[in-house]
């Protein structure tokens, strides 16, 4: 028998998240960390000339990787 574990990195202001919970309507979205208040997580999303600040459990979110891309 195997089991996968998989790690969680803990959540800061600042970190790139993606919503990964198929049920939420945000699915597939991703976010920035805004703030952590009462084991919620507040993440902003931007999208042509919208803003949104919405709240979600932390269960819901992964850590996006930061990926090194090329500096103009």
């Amino acid at each position: 028998m195997t089991f996968t574990v998989r790690v969680m990195s803990p959540i800061r202001p600042g970190m790139p998240v993606k919503v990964i919970n198929p049920d939420d309507i945000y699915y597939g979205f991703e976010g920035q960390v805004q703030k952590l208040i009462d084991g919620m997580v507040a993440v902003i999303f931007t999208g042509g000339n919208w803003i949104k600040l919405v709240s979600f459990k932390p269960k819901d979110l992964e850590v996006l990787e930061k990926t090194k891309g090329k500096r103009s």
